[in-house]
């Protein structure tokens, strides 16, 4: 089936997996930007990660209805399987947030993706942080993730970071697929390395997600 899924995910599939987890998720749950930013994490890293590792962290009871499950799930699984795809052919995008603005405007924002993403590194905190401590190039290539992620208040960081303006928060935007490329062709080059596979496991140091609201858009 997974063959079948070279395509990304249709409007009406966004749109019924987002109400699903709008109607199931606590406060501190990924939502569908969340999730796609999580599943992009673990698509570009170093490591890859079984459903088994990852559908924990986006769905916390049991399915009332088995067809309801099965169709999430498969749901789920088109989204995690179009991230490849998508980054070979550039087609990727991010799912963002909607936000209304104190004008009355609405406007793009990444925290929750970004929320996500720090939930996709944290499952492989050990080998990040190790290579994250030595090579600058790997935090070079994080860079437009990196500050919108602080700027949101997703990420802490001991340096003193100025806000964003609304021109750089939204050139950081733009060069969110660019970032998700180089960084999944980084571990493709520099895969890791027998010592890294053997550190040991340990806890993620980034923040714990914070609730969002807003709609989603792709």
């Amino acid at each position: 089936m997974a063959a079948d899924w070279q395509t990304s995910p249709s409007d009406t599939e966004l749109e019924e997996l987002d109400q699903f987890l709008r109607a199931h998720g606590g406060d501190e749950d990924l939502l569908l930007d969340g999730v796609h930013g999580f599943l992009t994490a673990l698509a570009i890293g170093p490591q890859p990660a079984k459903p088994s590792e990852w559908l924990p962290e986006i769905l916390h009871e049991p399915f009332a209805d088995p067809a309801e499950g099965e169709r999430v799930l498969t749901l789920l699984a088109h989204l995690n399987d179009a991230i490849a795809p998508e980054l070979e052919t550039g087609t990727y995008e991010p799912i963002l947030g909607e936000l209304d603005t104190d004008d009355g405007q609405l406007a793009f924002t990444a925290r929750g993706w970004c929320e996500g993403f720090s939930r996709g590194i944290d499952l492989r905190a050990p080998v990040w942080e190790g290579r994250l401590g030595h090579d600058s190039e790997l935090m070079e290539l994080l860079g437009p993730i990196i500050a919108l992620a602080i700027d949101d208040g997703v990420f802490e960081s001991d340096a003193d970071f100025a806000p964003l303006s609304d021109e750089d928060y939204d050139e950081c935007l733009a060069q969110i697929p660019a970032a998700v490329g180089a960084v999944a062709d980084y571990w493709k080059e520099h895969p890791l390395s027998a010592a890294e596979l053997a550190a040991p496991a340990s806890e993620g140091t980034l923040s714990p997600p914070r609730r969002r609201s807003g709609r989603w858009v792709h």
